[in-house]
C-alpha cells in the first residue's frame, strides 16, 4: 500500500485545515472578481479604508481556501510494483544498502517506508544508508510541504507510471538507451544520420509506440520530440534557448562551455554498483574550452544538469519582453493604454515573480508524488536489472521488447555491459524518478508564460544553430510563434533530462501536466487580486485546449 494511504499518514494530516483545503482539483478554482468587476460599485470607485481593506484581504484568502476545500480529496493510485516485488526491483533506493545485484536490502527499504509514512522530522537522520555512502538523499521532507497559494501537491492528478514488466516501460527504457547512443548527433543531422535511422527502425518495431507520438510511428523529424504542434514545428531547440537574453545593462549570449563529446559513465558494473550505494564518482566531466550553442543532446543534457529551477523561463520572459507591446497577451489590460503601463500588475515584475513562484509549486508537486506515492526506480537502475537478467545472474519479469532491443545489443558489444551510459559521472539524482521535477517546473513556468504573452506573436528574425554549435544562422522555415516556442522550451528542458539518462519519457510528459495544474491554480488565486478591468488569462494547455482563468475560476473556452 502507498504510504499516502497509511493510517499514520492520516494521523499526521488530521486536523490540519491547510491540508484539507489543499486536497482538491483545479476545477475547484471558484470565486468572484475583486470588488465585483461586472458592475462598477461605489466600493470599487473609492479608496478602501484600512479596516475595509483588512476585511477584503481576509475574504480573498478565505474564499480561495474555501474553493479548494469544496472538492473531495484525491486518492492516488500506484502501479502496484512496490507491493508486487519483495526484492523491490522496481523501486528507487539509491544511497540505501544494496546486495551484489544492486537490489536494496528489504529490511532497510521497509524501515525507509515507515519513516516516510510517519513524517517525523527527527527520524530522517536515521534513514538506512550503505556503509560507504557519501551522497545524501534529495529533500524527502519536501513531500510534506504546503503552500499558501495555488493547488496543493496532493491535489494534482497524476496517473500511475508504467509498471516494471509492461510493454510501455520497455519503450520508455528503449528510448533512453537510444538517446544515449545518439547523444552527440547534431539535431540538424537527424534526417541523414545512420544511428538516428537505426533508432527509428528499432523503436517502431516495439509492441507499444513511443509515448508522445499518439500511436503514430516515429520518424527522424519527430524522434525524441514532444507531442504538441509547437514541439514539432521548426528546429528541435526552442528559440528561447538560443536568442540573446537581455539582462539588466548587458545581454547574455547563450553560448556555454559544454562537455567534450564521446564521454559516458556508469557502464562498468562495479562503478554502477558503487553509484547505487551512494558513493561519490571517481571521474569528472571534461569540458571544451570553446563555448557553443545547444546543437545536440550532449549540450542539452548539460544545460539541464546545471540550470537552476526557473532559469530557462526567466530567460524566456526577458527575451519576450523585449519584443514590445504586441508580444504581451491580447487580454492584458494595458495594451493600447495611452496613459499607463503594467509593471507590478500585468507587467515585468508580475510575470517574473509568478514564473519563480510557479517553479516552486511545480517542484513541490513533483516531490509529493515522487516520495509519497510512486517511488519509481531511475533508468540507470532499470538498466542494471537488464544487465543482471541477460547475464544470467538473476531472472526478472522484464518485457521481451527491451531485452531484444537493438540499442541494448549495441551497448553490450561496445562496453561489455548493457548498463545505460550516463551523461553525468554521478548518474541520476538521489530522489525517485516519477514525475520529473524539471518537467513539473517546466509545466508550471510555461503555463505562466503563455498566460502573460501573446501565443500567436511571431518571433522576429528566428535562428537555427549550426551543426557544431559554433554560430547561429537565420531560420528559413515557417514562422515560429511564442506559444509554440514556449511549449518547445518546456519539452526541451523536460526531455533533455531523458537524454542525460536520468528520466523516462513518461516522467517528463506527465510531469508537464502536474506543473500545469499547479500554475492554473496559481493564476486562479491571483486573478482574484487585480484592480484592473481584466477579461482573464487565456492560454493553450499542453493538451491543445484553450483555457480562460478569471475571477478565481478556470473556464474552458
Amino acid at each position: 500500500m502507498s504510504t499516502v494511504d497509511s493510517a499514520s499518514r492520516r494521523d499526521f494530516l488530521k486536523g490540519s485545515a491547510a491540508a484539507a483545503a489543499a486536497l482538491v482539483t483545479l476545477s475547484a478554482c471558484r470565486g468572484t472578481p475583486l470588488l465585483g468587476r461586472e458592475k462598477a460599485s461605489a466600493a470599487a470607485a473609492d479608496p478602501l479604508r484600512p479596516d475595509q481593506r483588512q476585511q477584503r484581504a481576509f475574504e480573498l484568502r478565505r474564499d480561495a481556501a474555501k474553493a479548494y476545500l469544496q472538492e473531495p480529496p484525491l486518492r492516488h493510485a500506484t502501479n502496484g510494483d512496490e507491493e508486487r516485488y519483495e526484492d523491490r526491483r522496481a523501486s528507487f533506493s539509491k544511497t540505501l544498502p544494496h546486495n551484489q545485484f544492486g537490489e536494496v536490502t528489504p529490511d532497510a527499504y521497509q524501515t525507509w517506508l515507515a519513516i516516510l509514512a510517519r513524517g517525523d522530522p527527527n527520524e530522517f537522520e536515521r534513514v538506512p544508508r550503505a556503509p560507504d555512502a557519501s551522497i545524501k538523499l534529495n529533500n524527502p521532507q519536501a513531500t510534506y510541504a504546503f503552500d499558501l497559494v495555488g493547488v496543493d501537491p496532493a491535489a494534482t492528478r497524476l496517473p500511475p507510471p508504467p509498471a516494471f514488466a509492461s510493454a510501455q516501460m520497455a519503450i520508455d527504457m528503449a528510448e533512453v538507451y537510444w538517446q544515449a547512443l545518439t547523444l552527440d548527433v547534431p539535431f540538424r543531422d537527424y534526417e541523414s544520420h545512420r544511428m538516428v535511422a537505426a533508432a527509428v527502425t528499432d523503436l517502431n518495431a516495439f509492441s507499444q509506440p513511443v509515448g508522445a507520438t499518439g500511436g503514430r510511428k516515429v520518424t527522424p523529424a519527430t524522434l525524441f520530440r514532444g507531442k504538441s504542434a509547437g514541439t514539432l514545428t521548426g528546429p528541435y531547440i526552442s528559440q528561447l534557448l538560443w536568442l540573446d537574453v537581455p539582462y539588466g545593462v548587458k545581454k547574455i549570449d547563450q553560448r556555454y562551455e559544454f562537455p567534450s563529446r564521446g564521454q559516458s559513465f556508469l557502464t562498468d558494473y562495479s562503478e554502477w554498483l558503487a553509484c547505487q550505494q551512494g558513493m561519490e564518482p571517481k571521474t569528472k566531466l571534461r569540458f571544451d574550452a570553446q563555448p557553443r550553442f545547444i546543437c545536440s543532446n550532449r549540450e542539452l543534457a548539460e544545460y539541464v544538469h546545471r540550470d537552476f529551477s526557473y532559469q530557462p523561463y526567466l530567460n524566456a520572459a526577458l527575451i519576450m519582453m523585449q519584443f514590445g507591446e504586441d508580444a504581451w497577451s491580447p487580454t492584458n489590460p494595458y495594451r493600447g493604454s495611452k496613459s499607463q503601463f503594467g509593471d507590478i500588475t500585468f507587467g515585468r515584475k508580475d510575470v517574473l515573480t509568478l514564473v519563480a513562484q510557479g517553479a516552486m509549486l511545480g517542484q513541490k508537486g513533483s516531490y509529493y508524488h515522487k516520495w509519497q506515492v510512486h517511488r519509481r526506480l531511475r533508468p540507470e537502475a532499470f538498466a542494471g536489472r537488464i544487465e543482471t537478467h541477460l547475464s544470467g545472474k538473476k531472472k526478472y519479469d522484464i518485457h521481451a521488447d527491451i531485452l531484444n532491443c537493438d540499442a541494448v545489443a549495441r551497448l553490450q558489444a561496445a562496453n561489455g555491459t548493457r548498463l545505460l551510459p550516463a551523461a553525468f559521472p554521478e548518474g541520476c539524482p538521489t530522489h525517485p524518478s516519477y514525475p520529473a521535477a524539471h518537467a513539473c517546473t517546466a509545466g508550471a513556468c510555461a503555463t505562466i508564460l503563455k498566460a502573460f504573452f501573446n501565443e500567436a506573436f511571431a518571433i522576429p528574425k528566428p535562428v537555427d544553430a549550426k551543426a557544431d554549435g559554433s554560430a547561429l544562422e537565420p531560420w528559413q522555415g515557417k514562422p515560429l510563434t511564442l506559444g509554440n516556442e514556449i511549449d518547445k522550451l518546456a519539452c526541451n528542458i523536460s526531455l533533455g533530462r531523458d537524454a542525460a539518462g536520468v528520466h523516462y519519457r513518461s516522467d517528463s510528459i506527465q510531469g508537464l501536466f502536474v506543473g500545469e495544474q499547479q500554475a492554473l491554480g496559481l493564476l486562479c488565486d491571483y486573478s482574484r487580486t487585480y484592480n484592473e478591468r481584466f477579461e482573464g488569462f487565456v492560454l493553450t494547455k499542453f493538451d491543445g485546449k484553450k483555457t480562460k482563468i478569471a475571477g478565481g475560476k478556470v473556464v474552458k473556452t
